[in-house]
């Protein structure tokens, strides 16, 4: 097939290189054409704007920050629906608000041009590796016709249902794994409170009704006082403001997420933002001397 790919990061690039990979003849396009660099040596082609890739493009894949940047993509001077035909695919993989998901598809289909929110879990590890979590929103019969490069991406692969619904299931996603780190760094901050090695009590808990892939991981990270980013903790914090936006328009009140946003608008306000999200072990000791 004829595949676009914009979004070209820690995740996008290795995400491109597989459907290269597969077989697919694949355009890039990058604000920063140095950011596409990878992709065009792996064989990928270059366009000028997200307009004239969509020329050469039947489904087109996007994986960018912000929910202004991929309407400015999608919809905006040059954006991908200026160069779309009838039957096109724009196939949305960024964390962006549900609104903003059905706001695009609503004028793509004006168009007779199709759209899918399909977020993603795994992070960079799993981009590089092609197991990510996929969770698609949107028509059955065009997530079947998408699903095949899917799999050249991710190995858990789920039509959750209508457009949006995509973006609802990476919300619960992050509401839960969020929060968990959280609870992490709480339990860190009363292990040392209490003068006891938290990398044996993780080792305790890991066998226990409380073991987790996120204890695992952020756990270990804690311990260690290893605070690198793996995913920058900015980007759960951008998270989380969706998903307080999203819970105040529809009126569902989330106790626990609001204080864990609370943690993570800290650990902004610490300049944190970069570094990995088990920095709120360190928010922790900051505010809870």
């Amino acid at each position: 097939m004829k595949i676009g790919f914009i979004g070209l990061g820690v995740m996008g690039n290795p995400m491109a290189r597989h459907l290269i990979k597969g077989g697919h003849e694949v355009s890039v396009w990058a604000r920063r054409q140095a950011s596409a660099d990878e992709a065009v040596a792996a064989g990928a082609v270059f366009r000028a704007t997200p307009a004239e890739l969509a020329q050469h493009c039947e489904v087109v894949f996007t994986i960018i920050t912000a929910s202004s940047d991929v309407e400015q993509v999608a919809l905006g001077d040059n954006g991908l629906i200026h160069g779309f035909a009838r039957g096109s695919v724009h196939v949305d993989m960024s964390t962006i608000a549900p609104t903003m998901a059905r706001k695009i598809a609503g004028h793509l289909a004006i168009r007779g041009i199709d759209f899918l929110d399909a977020p993603v879990s795994g992070g960079g590890m799993g981009a590089q590796n092609a197991t990510l979590a996929i969770m698609a929103g949107g028509k059955p019969e065009v997530f079947a016709r998408i699903k095949p490069l899917f799999e050249l991406m991710g190995k858990t692969i789920l039509h959750v249902g209508p457009t949006g619904a995509g973006q609802i299931t990476k919300a619960c996603n992050q509401m839960v794994m969020v929060a968990a780190i959280q609870a992490v760094a709480e339990a860190a901050h009363l292990a040392a409170a209490n003068n006891v090695d938290f990398s044996r009590v993780v080792g305790a808990m890991q066998s226990g009704s409380a073991g987790s892939r996120v204890l695992d991981f952020f756990g270990d990270k804690m311990a260690r006082r290893d605070f690198a980013a793996g995913i920058e903790a900015r980007l759960h914090h951008k998270d989380y403001a969706l998903i307080m936006e999203e819970a105040a328009r529809a009126g569902a009140p989330l106790p626990i997420s609001a204080q864990v946003w609370q943690q993570l608008n800290g650990l902004m306000a610490l300049g944190w933002g970069k570094e990995d999200t088990s920095s709120l072990l360190r928010v922790m000791e900051r505010y809870n001397k």
